[in-house]
């Protein structure tokens, strides 16, 4: 009797913490709300099928617990319960998995006249990379990469000298606008996560990965490493500033391009006011 009334409590205690737990979501901040529903749809069904069983178990240990003079009985299957079992379950996990598939295929189908943005991993910090004026992005390879050439731009690629290049500093990005974002490690296989963004997808060594979104609302967002790539991963962070288009047009006009970061003249200039 002990153990059955342990048992709903905890059940009980499980759903009460989920709805009054102190960790939720953080405020949304992108196009991404069919994210947030479809973990939702997952906590319900999970829910249900957790308190479902915890209240089985309980109802079966006070049901069949301990008497004198009572045998059990032996029942070594039953097909009707085994195929109740196998239809629930097919028709539970067919509901979660449902709507993952329908994001998923939202998530890498990037609507026509978004804009580019390269994301580079490497230990420990992020780099960016957008377009120039001429709206394109050269090729790379990280054969290429050199202290000069943090990201490896592809020097012969004339759509690459307009480049925008930005490495340990903040990314901005205008408010409304999707974005595809392109994914490359130069190393380890490291993780894009903005929280709010409800975006996250991982960065493989050789490979480039992708997908897009529509930042909703201005601020400043913390971008997290959510894979483990060694023993710099926790300050492994950067910011996203989403702004309004002018403020994005003017600061974009402050940053330097590939060609500039790689002129022996920059170079210079940038010697002399080290010194």
């Amino acid at each position: 009797m002990v153990i059955a009334l342990i048992l709903l409590l905890v059940a009980i205690g499980s759903v009460a913490f989920h709805f009054w737990s102190p960790w939720w979501f953080t405020p949304i901040a992108s196009n991404w709300n069919y994210i947030d529903a479809t973990i939702i749809i997952t906590f319900v069904i999970t829910g249900l099928v957790f308190t479902a069983v915890v209240g089985f178990t309980a109802y079966c240990v006070f049901r069949f617990r301990h008497r004198e003079g009572r045998r059990a009985a032996y029942e070594p299957e039953s097909r009707k319960l085994e195929t109740w079992l196998a239809v629930l379950t097919a028709i539970g996990v067919a509901a979660m998995l449902a709507p993952g598939l329908f994001v998923w295929s939202q998530f890498v189908t990037v609507p026509k006249g978004a804009s580019t943005l390269e994301v580079v991993g490497q230990q420990w910090q992020w780099g960016f990379r957008l377009p120039g004026k001429g709206g394109r992005l050269g090729t790379s390879d990280n054969r290429y990469v050199t202290p000069d050439n943090p990201l490896g731009v592809n020097p012969n690629d004339p759509n690459g000298k307009d480049n925008i290049i930005i490495v340990g500093n903040d990314l901005h990005l205008p408010a409304g606008k999707p974005v595809k974002v392109l994914l490359r490690s130069i190393d380890v296989v490291h993780d894009f996560y903005v929280p709010e963004f409800r975006a996250k997808m991982d960065l493989m060594p050789g490979l480039e990965s992708y997908f897009w979104f529509t930042p909703t609302r201005t601020g400043t967002f913390e971008i997290f490493c959510a894979g483990f790539c060694g023993i710099g991963h926790p300050q492994m962070r950067g910011k996203i500033v989403v702004e309004d288009e002018s403020a994005y047009q003017e600061w974009l006009k402050k940053q330097p391009t590939f060609a500039q970061m790689s002129s022996p003249s920059d170079k210079g200039v940038q010697a002399a006011s080290a010194r």
